[in-house]
């Protein structure tokens, strides 16, 4: 029995795949010093972008959020404040929205955070509802998991509901309030 084989290349003789082991055995990558991962394998496109001023939105009303910051954008995928799924990327995608603002007169009634896919909202979560109270400031976050096609796109939207004055979105240069971030996943 071989204990050791090296070679350059490996090239499958016939059929669509090339088999290491057999069902239930364990392939060990522990000791390569370093290993490379196709772009099938890796959890990209992923981006992570954040509100670096903030926004006024009108009352109860889904405003599109608007980002300037961006912490990273592995496809340059992002832009114009949404992600669309480049050529070769269609698959399941995870999104995260943490968002959050403040009524600076009487209070908010209603908060709510959305995703939308295409134009659509795909996922929308009421997070706050005052019922009246005096309650001035809100943040809260909303999680999706979609499929997407190449081409699709990705952004995200605000909603509150105030009894008077102006609704503000958080922001700062930092990026540690309203910020929006995805990546593809492997199933």
């Amino acid at each position: 029995m071989v204990s050791q084989i090296k070679v350059n290349e490996i090239i499958k003789q016939s059929g669509s795949s090339i088999t290491i082991g057999e069902s239930g055995d364990t392939l060990d990558l522990s000791n390569p010093t370093s290993v490379t991962l196709n772009s099938t394998m890796k959890m990209t496109p992923a981006f992570e972008v954040y509100q670096t001023s903030s926004q006024n939105p009108a009352d109860n009303t889904y405003t599109k959020l608007t980002f300037t910051g961006e912490t990273f954008d592995t496809n340059s995928a992002w832009s114009d404040s949404k992600f669309t799924v480049p050529s070769g990327f269609a698959g399941k995608y995870a999104f995260l929205l943490d968002a959050g603002g403040y009524d600076d007169n009487t209070g908010l009634d209603i908060f709510r955070l959305a995703i939308y896919k295409n134009g659509s909202a795909v996922k929308i979560n009421t997070v706050f509802d005052t019922d009246g109270s005096s309650l001035q400031t809100a943040m809260a976050c909303i999680s999706a998991v979609l499929d997407l096609s190449v081409g699709d796109y990705v952004e995200a939207y605000i909603n509150a509901n105030i009894d008077s004055g102006t609704f503000t979105t958080l922001s700062n240069a930092s990026g540690t309030q309203t910020r929006f971030s995805g990546f593809r996943i492997l199933v």
